[in-house]
């Protein structure tokens, strides 16, 4: 039976059949991105290119669906084609273990992508992609902050400059405003974030998972005009 007869059955034929020929770009494969790539994967995007340059630790088990007591250890770019391959052995999964930057962002050529994802957690990264991605004429969505939130129903897409109340956001607005960038597709939720004793950065699954599903659901909504 055709894994996609589902999704045909609400999208259409044709339109799956399109998404096949996709090629996305996915930065960032952790809490966010393992759950773009999985909502990518299966609803049939036919190429993706993963980058991600750390590796599955076990704290990464309590958000992040490629962490597994299986995958420890293992580059996240590795336990992350493995497990798309397992779905869908025929989507075709490239990795980079590298951590993208101002230093080697000339050895990738973002033109050849359809859409592209940020879901990096450094600031001066997703800058350089974001302006990378500008450049090349490519779509971008970029992930704002996650972390020290409980609420997954207060997620919002809208256009960098009219986003409030979410600490990373306030920073790349200043960031990117200085850089020129004019608009920027964006995730991000207007949650007051909690403070904890440690001064560490707390996450779970039920807001970092409902990120990337919407992330995902952005890009398959623009990949198909609809």
């Amino acid at each position: 039976m055709n894994m996609f007869l589902r999704s045909s059955l609400i999208l259409g034929e044709d339109p799956v059949k399109k998404l096949n020929s996709k090629r996305v770009a996915l930065f960032g494969v952790g809490g966010v991105g393992s759950f773009t790539l999985e909502a990518l994967v299966r609803t049939g995007v036919g190429e993706i290119h993963i980058f991600d340059s750390d590796c599955v630790e076990e704290t990464n088990l309590n958000r992040q669906i490629i962490a597994t007591g299986d995958t420890l250890g293992l580059p996240k770019v590795e336990a992350a084609k493995r497990r798309a391959e397992s779905i869908n052995e025929n989507v075709k999964i490239i990795p980079f273990k590298v951590f993208y930057s101002a230093e080697n962002s000339s050895d990738f050529d973002l033109s050849q992508y359809d859409y592209i994802v940020d879901a990096i957690d450094s600031v001066p990264s997703k800058v350089e992609l974001i302006l990378s991605a500008q450049k090349s004429g490519t779509p971008i969505i970029s992930s704002m902050g996650t972390g020290n939130k409980l609420n997954p129903l207060g997620f919002k897409i809208a256009d960098i400059y009219k986003t409030e109340g979410c600490p990373l956001a306030r920073v790349m607005r200043a960031q990117l405003k200085k850089s020129g960038v004019k608009k920027l597709k964006c995730l991000y939720s207007d949650e007051t974030p909690i403070k904890n004793q440690s001064g560490n950065v707390g996450s779970i699954v039920t807001v970092t998972g409902a990120a990337g599903l919407i992330i995902a659901n952005e890009v398959i909504k623009d990949l198909l005009d609809k």
